[in-house]
């Protein structure tokens, strides 16, 4: 809503520093960061008094048997203040910013549901997961039919851009909008996935929504844009200031959940990060450097993926120790800090591999 503040620049010319969006973005950033230090000690509170805490599983690490009895569904600290930061400082004329809210709430709605199925009502197995995958279904298909019917760039509507060469596409035709939905419910499950170790997936997170802040700026600013030849996306820049809020709620949520954890941030909050990710990075169209920048998530998951396989293909025998692969390596007696650490350092590199991108053509 600040950004409006700019319309009076005639009669207060020192209002016109709301329109740039690298302000409101480090605004935002700040606004989601405090935001969840302020509300985070009343709610960790009041899911412990409500008893609304994290029962683990017989069969996971025993290291994590501890772990009984924390407060989860933290995951309402990122929403509210990305939410909140988002109200103040985007602009509310902009569709991309709604289409990420909408991806937001819809995607934190399911994932409510499912740990309050869990924790509330004592149901191990939570929400149906047919029902979840519906939700997630039904979100990336108002979104990519958004998409269609409204493209990011029109020239492009359907292309892919290749990363790291100069001017090269591959048009998907119709298939690009399955890809599309592949994208959202894949990144949303994927980050759902991370989420197994204290600070893991908030950590990882802001390294993913750093890189794609740095890929809406560039695509929304024709200059930049035809500078670093890559794809033009008019409006593309506000994604910048969703993404700064989305960065400052993970950086305040880490203030609790970083080791040893405070408050779990549950299927509430890690259903929704990868989903707006996801759809930003359909936004600005830079679909295929997501694999790089979001490389942590991609791991965990391909590593369900082939413990799966490999244990139908042989008939019981594991690849791995445990997956996700954080596991693996818990088990293999690494302490879990240093996991995940190592997580957030390998998340840090490979950001700066897919921002090199933008120079390497």
């Amino acid at each position: 809503m600040l950004y409006y503040l700019s319309l009076f620049t005639e009669e207060f010319s020192f209002l016109n520093i709301f329109n740039y969006i690298t302000l409101r973005t480090g605004g935002a950033i700040f606004t989601s960061f405090f935001l969840t230090l302020l509300i985070g000690p009343a709610l960790v509170a009041k899911l412990r008094s409500y008893k609304i805490q994290q029962v683990e599983r017989e069969y996971g690490p025993a290291s994590h048997l501890s772990k009984s009895g924390t407060p989860t569904m933290g995951g309402l600290l990122i929403l509210f203040s990305l939410l909140a930061s988002v109200a103040l400082w985007a602009r509310l004329d902009s569709p991309y910013i709604w289409l990420l809210v909408f991806t937001t709430v819809s995607l934190a709605g399911a994932g409510i549901m499912d740990d309050y199925t869990k924790l509330v009502k004592k149901n191990p197995e939570g929400m149906k997961s047919s029902v979840k995958f519906c939700i997630q279904l039904f979100t990336a298909l108002v979104v990519v039919g958004y998409l269609g019917a409204n493209p990011p760039n029109g020239e492009y509507a359907t292309s892919l851009i290749i990363p790291y060469m100069s001017k090269m596409f591959v048009d998907l035709s119709v298939f690009y909008f399955a890809f599309s939905m592949l994208v959202i419910v894949g990144a949303s499950n994927a980050t759902n996935l991370t989420d197994g170790l204290d600070g893991l997936a908030a950590g990882c997170m802001v390294f993913t929504a750093a890189a794609y802040a740095v890929f809406a700026y560039t695509a929304g600013n024709v200059q930049f844009a035809d500078y670093l030849k890559i794809i033009y996306v008019p409006g593309a820049g506000e994604i910048t200031v969703f993404m700064g809020a989305l960065i400052g709620a993970c950086l305040g949520f880490l203030w609790f959940n970083a080791y040893p954890s405070q408050v779990f941030m549950g299927d509430t909050s890690s259903l929704f990060l990868g989903g707006v990710i996801g759809t930003a990075a359909l936004c600005v169209k830079q679909e295929l450097l997501l694999p790089i920048a979001g490389g942590i998530f991609v791991l965990e998951t391909v590593s369900v993926m082939l413990q799966m396989g490999y244990f139908k293909l042989t008939h019981g025998k594991r690849l791995f120790k445990m997956t996700p692969i954080h596991h693996h390596f818990e088990l293999m007696g690494i302490p879990e800090p240093k996991v995940i650490v190592r997580f957030w350092v390998v998340g840090a590199m490979l950001m700066l591999l897919a921002l090199a991108a933008l120079k390497i053509r």
